[in-house]
Parts: C-alpha cells; sequence; structure tokens
C-alpha cells in the first residue's frame, strides 16, 4: 500500500493533540451504503481491508486511515434521454411545448426513479498523520480529493486546523533555478522529466518531457527563452524517484528497490502483518524526505492559535 501521490498539510502540535483519540472519533463516522435516493455516501473504511474491524492503524507516531465513498452510477446520457423522452410525451400529449420549470421537474423524477436501482461504485482515500512532525498526508494529486478527505476529518474530530504547505522560497522559481544551475541540494539528482511553461500569458506555451536528459542543450533552450518548471523529477538519496511540482505535490512516487527489498514480515500471517510492514517502511522514508522539504523551500509548522 505504498503512495503515489502526495498532497500535504501541516497542522500544529497543539492541534495534533486531537489525534490522540483517533480510532474512536472515525469510528462515529464510517462508510455507510448508499440510500435508495442519495447519489453518493461518504465515511472511514479500515485501511486494512473490509474485514478489519479498525478504522486506523497507528505505528509510533504515525496513523494511517482511509475515507471510503459509494457513488451511484447514473450516467448523465442515460437521465438525458429518458428526460426528452418523457419530454415529448407530455408535450404530445398536452399540445403544447414543456416549459423549463416542467422539464427540471421530468429530470427529477428520471432520477429518483432510476437511483434506487443504481449500481453503487466504491472507492477510498488513504491519508496518514506524523503527530510528532505535523504533516497530513493524503495518498492523491487532487486538491479536490485532498480537501474532502481533510473536510471529513476535521467533521470527525470536530476541529482540525491543518493548512495548505507555505512556502518561503517560491517552488517555481526554486525549482527552475536547481534545473537551470544544475546546481541541487544534498542528496537530490535530476530524474529524467519536467514539465516547463511560458508563465507570462495564459495559454502560452508548454514544454512536456519525458525520458529525457534535463541538462541537455534543448532543456537549457526552453530556459534561456524564459520558460519555469512547472514540475520537475528527481531523485532523492537513492531511495525514491518523484514529480515535484511548484504546487508541492509530489506525483508518480516510487521507491527504488534498494528500499523494497528492506521490508520484514512472514508471509505467512495476515494480510494486515504486510500493510503494517509496508506502513512502517513508507512512512519512515518520507518523514525523511519531508524534512528535508521543509528544509529546501522553507516551509514551518504552524504555531498553535
Amino acid at each position: 500500500m505504498f503512495f503515489r501521490n502526495l498532497t500535504l498539510f501541516r497542522f500544529s502540535a497543539h492541534a495534533g493533540k486531537a489525534l490522540d483519540d483517533l480510532e474512536s472519533h472515525l469510528a462515529e463516522h464510517p462508510l455507510r451504503p448508499c440510500g435508495p435516493l442519495e447519489l453518493f455516501t461518504r465515511g472511514f473504511v479500515s485501511p486494512l481491508g473490509p474485514d478489519a474491524d479498525v478504522l486506523s492503524r497507528t505505528l509510533d507516531k504515525f496513523s494511517l486511515f482511509s475515507l471510503g465513498q459509494e457513488d451511484k452510477l447514473l450516467p448523465s446520457a442515460v437521465v438525458a434521454a429518458e428526460t426528452s423522452r418523457r419530454a415529448r410525451a407530455r408535450a404530445a400529449t398536452e399540445g403544447g411545448p414543456v416549459s423549463a420549470r416542467q422539464r427540471r421537474g421530468i429530470k427529477q423524477s428520471v432520477v429518483e426513479e432510476l437511483l434506487p436501482r443504481a449500481f453503487s461504485r466504491p472507492s477510498r482515500t488513504d491519508a496518514f498523520v506524523d503527530r510528532k512532525n505535523g504533516w497530513l498526508v493524503i495518498d492523491t494529486a487532487s486538491r479536490k480529493k485532498a480537501e474532502t478527505l481533510l473536510a471529513s476529518l476535521r467533521e470527525a474530530l470536530s476541529s482540525f486546523p491543518a493548512l495548505p504547505l507555505a512556502a518561503a522560497e517560491t517552488p517555481r522559481a526554486l525549482l527552475t533555478r536547481w534545473l537551470d544551475s544544475g546546481e541541487l541540494p544534498d542528496g537530490l539528482e535530476l530524474g529524467d522529466e519536467c514539465e516547463l511553461r511560458d508563465p507570462g500569458a495564459s495559454g502560452g506555451a508548454v514544454v512536456r518531457c519525458r525520458h529525457q536528459d534535463l541538462s541537455g542543450d534543448e532543456i537549457a533552450e526552453h530556459l534561456r527563452s524564459g520558460k519555469q518548471v512547472y514540475q520537475l523529477g528527481l531523485h532523492f538519496n537513492d531511495r525514491m524517484s518523484l514529480v515535484l511540482g511548484e504546487d508541492l505535490v509530489i506525483r508518480k512516487l516510487k521507491f527504488h528497490d534498494a528500499v523494497i527489498e528492506e521490508l520484514s514480515y512472514d508471509s505467512a500471517e495476515d494480510a494486515s502483518a504486510e500493510i503494517d510492514a509496508r506502513f512502517a517502511l513508507m512512512s519512515l522514508e518520507l518523514e525523511k524526505l519531508l524534512e528535508h522539504l521543509a528544509g529546501w523551500f522553507a516551509i514551518s509548522r504552524p504555531e498553535p492559535a
């Protein structure tokens, strides 16, 4: 269960105290099945799988949890087609056009009739908190999904003032300087992909490179023309590769073989033993990465309100 993308938030030491009894708070907001007329439901599920009876897993200062969601699969094309059919039938019966208000009413009736028969699609978003260092780490590159999980966590805890990252060093400028100069902080090496954009105007030129020598003349020419780095592929400490964005979202996170080989668990044990082993390894590796990330961009931990 290694995370693939990281959207990050920070919280103060005082806010972290609300996480001491995380399990009981999450237990008050579990995922329930969609009702007959509900488009979706949302709630917490076990990160250890559907057969587990806990909603979080805490190892030392790290706590793993998951937000689940069920969505009714009701294609808009199906609703539109049935709405149009009924609107035409009503117009023929009444001998006049159907008004916009009447059409909205027909559409609502169609949705209410079809929803109970629609299939439900389950999904989940994993996350963990580092209570000691004040990080909320969410396995998604989608800001919307991350905000949804954070809102659900705040509801479960009554209050949880985690904040988006506030960097004193402008990420885009620093990433551009790294690529342009080739001088990276200790432990970092350039990867083989990047995204460059012309920041001067909306709709400006965008260059996306993959499997590219980022130290070559072609990239240098783009930088000389004024393009800036919006995403940059990196290797960290020969332990992992990632793509770091100017929004400070980490994408395409992948641990190197040397890390994977350190996994230690008894394959004869249940699946939760493997999840524990992977979570322990991942959280410790990411603790080092996030410590350096905070230093590179001067990201401070929020002070208590």
